[in-house]
């Protein structure tokens, strides 16, 4: 990377356009298409979730303005409201989810290490959850989920080790969480957080036959027999910690063995959670904190609805909604995949910040974050940082 480039380009260099070609003639994405090629689709696309365009209009006017860089940035095309539109609405979003998904394999290996709990456990910790994005009954009729609202939901499994997603799936508002369950592939060894709205004992026993292992929260009408109570230690939190069976006959249908429930006590909150699982060897209290691991999914759906284009869309159809928020993941996994490979120690929040502002400047990339001190910064901590448990 040069001082001749644009940081938009140097930050576009991260994306091997070999790939991106191959899931573009996976899906047949630039067939006769003579301009506006779906790479320039992703630029521009790229460009006005990193410069927190609002509209189709929006975005037309700012590219305008700056319409004699745009060509070394690899937008040839003067583009228009009626062209990014007609291309988010007929270019299948599914080459942009297969570019994600290349990208999450490069992310993952970088951030290996970085949770401390993983690290003591020498295993990976994934976190599992969805967030609904509500829209206008009357522009976006396809998106099913009540009769007084729409809405897409994205479920998420995010790898806890630098916030990294390894699954995303947009589907309608009114779909079941833990019918998602059954698209995971489980990996041996590896410990997955949820919460009760995935308590399905039939999915639960097949994370147990993949030799994987689960922590997620009771249901408090779950009936159940103890068959081993454990010696807790009360000052750390916790009040039970019981070997039990299902008693209800399909519950023990669907899960025939024991399952462990730990009944804990927040220290900070004085709220009591119970917890079920299928690790019968881990201390309860390492439980407790493995699930409030699960509070980074979280954190991770309120960083990306903060600082990328997912609630309001520039475009109305199912393929456009979807286009746009694989889009918005592709971003954020640049950011994550730059933050490592320049070594900085800023924030994706800040990050982000600074990229907004310096999109068309000829600087080194690296330059431009080195040379920033964190806490001159005029924005707000990232949420990433004092995470707080349920």
């Amino acid at each position: 990377m040069n001082q001749g480039k644009y940081v938009f380009t140097q930050l576009f260099e991260l994306i091997n356009r070999y790939e991106f070609e191959q899931c573009v003639d996976r899906y047949k994405g630039d067939f006769r298409v003579k301009r506006f090629s779906c790479w320039e689709q992703f630029l521009v696309m790229g460009f006005a979730q990193l410069s927190f365009r609002e509209s189709l209009r929006d975005i037309e006017y700012c590219l305008r303005s700056i319409q004699k860089k745009l060509y070394h940035c690899g937008i040839k095309t003067t583009v228009s409201r009626t062209t990014l539109a007609g291309a988010n609405e007929k270019r299948n979003w599914e080459i942009y989810a297969d570019l994600a998904k290349l990208l999450m394999s490069r992310a993952v290996p970088l951030y290996k290490g970085d949770n401390k709990l993983s690290k003591e456990l020498g295993t990976v910790v994934y976190a599992f959850d969805s967030t609904t994005i509500g829209l206008c009954m009357s522009l976006f009729s396809w998106a099913t989920y009540s009769s007084q609202k729409k809405a897409v939901k994205v479920h998420v499994l995010l790898n806890t080790d630098g916030y990294i997603p390894e699954f995303v799936h947009i589907t309608m508002g009114n779909k079941q969480d833990m019918v998602l369950m059954d698209n995971l592939n489980y990996r041996a060894g590896c410990f997955y957080l949820m919460d009760k709205a995935y308590v399905d004992f039939d999915r639960l026993y097949r994370i147990e036959l993949s030799r994987a292992f689960f922590v997620t929260r009771a249901k408090e009408n779950m009936s159940y027999t103890i068959k081993e109570t454990k010696a807790v230690n009360h000052q750390e939190g916790i009040i039970k910690d019981e070997l039990v069976q299902m008693k209800r006959w399909h519950t023990r249908r669907w899960y025939p063995i024991s399952i462990r429930r730990i009944e804990y006590k927040d220290a900070t909150t004085g709220k009591m959670l119970s917890f079920l699982t299928n690790n019968l060897l881990l201390d309860a209290v390492v439980v407790a904190r493995l699930y409030k691991e699960r509070w980074k999914v979280e954190l991770f759906f309120k960083w990306i609805k903060q600082h990328l284009r997912i609630k309001k869309f520039y475009g109305n159809s199912e393929n456009a909604v979807k286009t746009q928020i694989w889009i918005a993941v592709c971003n954020y996994l640049q950011l994550a995949i730059l933050k490592k490979t320049l070594k900085t120690d800023m924030s994706l929040n800040q990050m982000m910040q600074v990229i907004s502002v310096s999109l068309f400047e000829k600087c080194n990339i690296q330059e431009l974050f080195s040379n920033q001190e964190t806490k001159t910064v005029s924005i707000q901590p990232t949420l990433f940082e004092n995470l707080t448990g349920q």
